[in-house]
């Protein structure tokens, strides 16, 4: 029997200016996303600004959602099952980038790739999506074959096979039903 794991895929909405002018432009809700290992959100990783408060100095980033940046976001919060073999490929792959961190960017000019619907490849820079497009194939859970990962806007993650949205609103929210265990660590479904 193969052992499976859990990963869980976040989407937020912080109403930084730059997420804003992202908002304007998608007309999604969410326009930032991570990958974390864990239903409390302890290990959450991206592509993002590694300051608060200035948002060009960005970068591979752990994030902490109890930071400033995340304290009114709202969310999605959606899991993912896979191999505990998938599992393992993704953690390293994370932690090889996470010990070579300083060669890491973000990649802005990408954004404006993904705004005129051309590629732009830069070499050890991401932008959010593009990260957690690159981990997911990078560790064989998915084939973006068909896409190339720069255009990889956070609203296409949702439509991988076998994603389940978990929950849906106020991030603080979500991390109180966590502590109060209204939502079990491994699972809960959204209520319509």
């Amino acid at each position: 029997m193969i052992k499976e794991e859990k990963i869980y895929i976040l989407l937020t909405d912080t109403e930084t200016l730059l997420t804003r002018l992202i908002k304007f432009y998608t007309k999604k809700p969410y326009n930032h996303a991570s990958i974390a290992f864990d239903a409390e959100l302890i290990e959450v990783y991206s592509f993002g600004r590694k300051t608060a408060k200035n948002p060009f100095i960005g970068g591979f980033v752990r994030e902490d959602i109890h930071s400033v940046i995340f304290r009114q976001a709202d969310c999605a919060i959606y899991s993912l099952n896979i191999t505990d073999a998938e599992f393992q490929k993704m953690y390293q792959y994370i932690q090889e980038i996470a010990s070579e961190k300083e060669k890491y960017r973000y990649n802005f000019i990408g954004l404006f790739g993904v705004l005129f619907k051309k590629p732009i490849k830069r070499k050890n820079a991401f932008f959010c999506s593009q990260f957690v497009a690159s981990v997911l194939k990078e560790s064989r859970i998915i084939d973006y074959e068909e896409e190339d990962l720069s255009l990889v806007k956070p609203s296409d993650l949702t439509h991988l096979a076998n994603l389940q949205l978990i929950f849906e609103g106020g991030l603080k929210d979500y991390q109180r039903d966590i502590i109060n265990e209204r939502i079990p660590f491994h699972y809960r479904l959204v209520s319509d």
